[in-house]
C-alpha cells in the first residue's frame, strides 16, 4: 500500500484516537517528534484521546509516566484505559462479594479502588472461596506463573461468576525483536481451557471506542467520519477502528515494520485506509 504523510492526512479531521505503545513511545522512550504532533494538533483544534490497552496504571499515573519521558501538557481527560473501563463496569455491576485477581496489587488498588474487598489469587483458599463473587485478569504480574494460573482455572471450574479481562493484549513487545504474553493472552489460555467467554476490555472490543466516541460527542459535532484511529497493531488498534467504523492509520514505529506490513495486510485481511512512517512526518 501507498505510504502516506500522518501530518498532511490528519488535516482532513476532527479528532484523532491515538495508541499509546507504538505511536508515542516504544521501550527506548518517547518517539522524537511526537511532542510537536501533538502540539500541532492541539494549534489547529484538532482534538485527540489515546486509547491504551496498559490496565497497569491509572490515568493519571499514565499522565505521570508520559511526563517523566519528557511529553508533558498531557490531561487525564485526554487518555483512556482498559483498566478505566473495566473499574466502572465493577462498579457498576455492584457484585456481592469479593473480587479475586491475577496481577499485581497496584494494578488492584487501582481498578478495585471503590472500597470493594479484593484478594489476590495466590491468597485464595479453594476450599473457602464462596464470598467470592467475581475476578478480574489485570496483568502478567505480580503472581506465580507456575501456581496461579492453575489456581486461577481452578477457581473459575468451581465458580460461576463474572470475570473481567481488563487488557486484551495477546502480547506485547520488551524489545526491538522480543516479545511477552500478555493478560490477554493468559485468559484467552483459561477461556479455551474451560470453554467459557470472558468479558474483554481494551482494544479491538468496542467499549473503547464507544467511550471515547461519547467524551467528544457532548463538546462538538462529530460524526465517525471525522475521527481518525491510529495505530501500530492490526489485530487490535487498526481492527477495533475499523469494526468501529471510523477511517484508520497504521503507524510503523511499533509492532509492526515497514518490512513486513504488506504481508501481514495481506495474511489477516485487516486492512488500514492508510499508512504512515510515524505520526511525526
Amino acid at each position: 500500500m501507498e505510504r502516506n504523510s500522518f501530518l498532511k492526512l490528519v488535516k482532513n479531521y476532527k479528532a484523532v484516537f491515538l495508541d499509546s505503545y507504538g505511536v508515542l513511545k516504544t521501550h527506548h522512550g518517547l518517539i522524537k517528534g511526537v511532542e510537536n504532533t501533538l502540539d500541532l494538533l492541539r494549534s489547529q483544534g484538532i482534538r485527540f484521546k489515546i486509547l491504551t490497552n496498559d490496565a497497569s496504571r491509572s490515568r493519571q499515573q499514565q499522565v505521570e509516566k508520559f511526563n517523566e519521558l519528557g511529553l508533558t501538557g498531557l490531561t487525564t481527560e485526554e487518555i483512556i484505559t482498559s483498566g478505566t473501563l473495566a473499574r466502572h463496569f465493577i462498579e457498576d455491576k455492584n457484585l456481592q462479594g469479593s473480587i479475586a485477581y491475577l496481577g499485581t496489587d497496584s494494578a488492584a488498588s487501582y481498578i478495585l479502588q471503590s472500597g470493594r474487598k479484593s484478594i489476590s489469587i495466590k491468597e485464595v483458599d479453594l476450599e473457602n472461596c464462596d464470598d467470592i463473587a467475581g475476578f478480574v485478569f489485570l496483568d502478567d504480574e505480580g503472581f506465580d506463573w507456575n501456581t496461579d494460573i492453575n489456581k486461577t482455572i481452578n477457581l473459575l471450574r468451581i465458580k460461576n461468576i463474572p470475570v473481567v479481562v481488563a487488557n486484551s493484549d495477546k502480547l506485547y513487545p520488551v524489545s526491538f525483536r522480543d516479545v511477552a504474553v500478555g493478560t490477554g493472552g493468559i485468559a484467552k489460555l483459561v477461556e479455551n481451557i474451560l470453554g467459557r467467554k470472558f468479558i474483554h476490555f481494551g482494544k479491538p472490543d468496542s467499549q473503547m471506542f464507544v467511550y471515547a466516541y461519547n467524551l467528544l460527542s457532548p463538546s462538538q459535532d462529530f460524526s465517525k467520519n471525522d475521527i481518525l484511529m491510529v495505530g501500530d497493531t492490526l489485530q487490535t488498534d487498526i481492527l477495533g477502528g475499523n469494526k468501529f467504523g471510523l477511517r484508520t492509520a497504521l503507524v510503523l514505529t511499533g509492532n509492526t515494520s515497514n518490512r513486513k506490513a504488506d504481508m501481514l495486510i495481506s495474511s489477516t485481511g485487516i486492512i488500514p485506509d492508510y499508512i504512515c512512517e510515524s505520526i511525526t512526518s
